[in-house]
This record gives C-alpha cells, sequence and structure tokens, in this order.
C-alpha cells in the first residue's frame, strides 16, 4: 500500500516552504542589517591590527590560556609572562585606563581597547583612571606577588567571553582575490 500526502499536508509543507524563502531573504536583506545590527564588540576576531607584547618583545610563556567550558569552572582566563619583577610594562594598544589600584590583595591594571578589555597584575600603575594610553606607552611596573609567572596578561569581551591575549598579537588573515 502506498503512502499518499493528502492535499491540505501537501498545500501546508508548500506553504512552509514559501515561508521560509521569504523569511530566508528578509534576514539577508539591509532591512534585517539595519534592525538587528551585528555589535562587533561581541565578537572573538582579533582587530585589524597587532597589539604588542606587554613587556616590549616576546617572553617566555609560564602559564598558557585555559579558559574554562563553563563561567563557573576553574580554569586560567589569561596566561602568565616571565616577565621580570620591576620590569616596566607597555600598552599593548591604544585605549582608556579603566581600573588602576588595588583589588584584593594585588594591584591591577586594566585597559579598555575599543571593545575588548586587557587586565595586567600585579602591577604598579604609572596611569590613573580615564587617563587614554597609546600603543607602547609605559603602563606600569610588575610588582612580586604573582605566580608562576611574575605577569598575568588577560584580554575579556563583554560579560563573560576571555580571549587568548597571545591571539591579540596576530593581525588576521586576509584572503585576497587573485
Amino acid at each position: 500500500m502506498k503512502h499518499r500526502i493528502h492535499p491540505p499536508q501537501f498545500f501546508h509543507a508548500r506553504w512552509l516552504a514559501v515561508l521560509m524563502a521569504v523569511l530566508a531573504s528578509f534576514l539577508l536583506s539591509p532591512a534585517a542589517a539595519a534592525l538587528f545590527p551585528f555589535d562587533e564588540g561581541e565578537a572573538a576576531s582579533p582587530s585589524l591590527e597587532a597589539w604588542r607584547w606587554p613587556s616590549g618583545e616576546p617572553v617566555a610563556i609560564t602559564q598558557a590560556f585555559d579558559p574554562p567550558s563553563q563561567d563557573w569552572l576553574s580554569g586560567h582566563r589569561g596566561v602568565d609572562l616571565n616577565i621580570p619583577v620591576g620590569a616596566t610594562i607597555y600598552a599593548p594598544a591604544a585605549g582608556t585606563v579603566t581600573f588602576a589600584g588595588r583589588l584584593v590583595d594585588r594591584q591591577v591594571l586594566v585597559i579598555e581597547h575599543d571593545h575588548r578589555r586587557s587586565t595586567f597584575e600585579p602591577v604598579a600603575p604609572l596611569v590613573s583612571l580615564g587617563d587614554h594610553v597609546e600603543e607602547g606607552q609605559a603602563i606600569g611596573i610588575v610588582e612580586a606577588g604573582h605566580s608562576p609567572g611574575p605577569l598575568h596578561w588577560g584580554v575579556k569581551v563583554g560579560a563573560k567571553q576571555y580571549l587568548n591575549p597571545l591571539r591579540q598579537l596576530l593581525a588576521p588573515i586576509v584572503l585576497k582575490p587573485w
């Protein structure tokens, strides 16, 4: 016995296909882009310009980036750099200082770069809250108090998304037409 599609079911399937096609064409249109703008601040890709090492030159990584699979789990939300205590660190990119001071038991420095925040600890800040910093500008002095590496460097986008700081040192790959 052959299974037949009854006319009402066929009509519903056809109507659904037409509706899906119209919806897809709208979502890909400029009108949809205006209604639902893409927030570039939430993008995980690096900027068009590569950042600089906070040390001024490449240094050894004493603990790698190891983000947790869930927000509440343990992990390492940055990298630890082998920069000697007492060394000067530099802004990896231009930005604005959003925090410079003691947080719990150590000095912390936070800089907002477009839609990404870089954090450094423990660092005696050479800049103040609200200061604009340029890429390569001296921003702090590494203090004792962090292990396994003297300096922890983190990068965050939005409220919960951590990025690998080392990835910010690379310019994005751009495919060129031949």
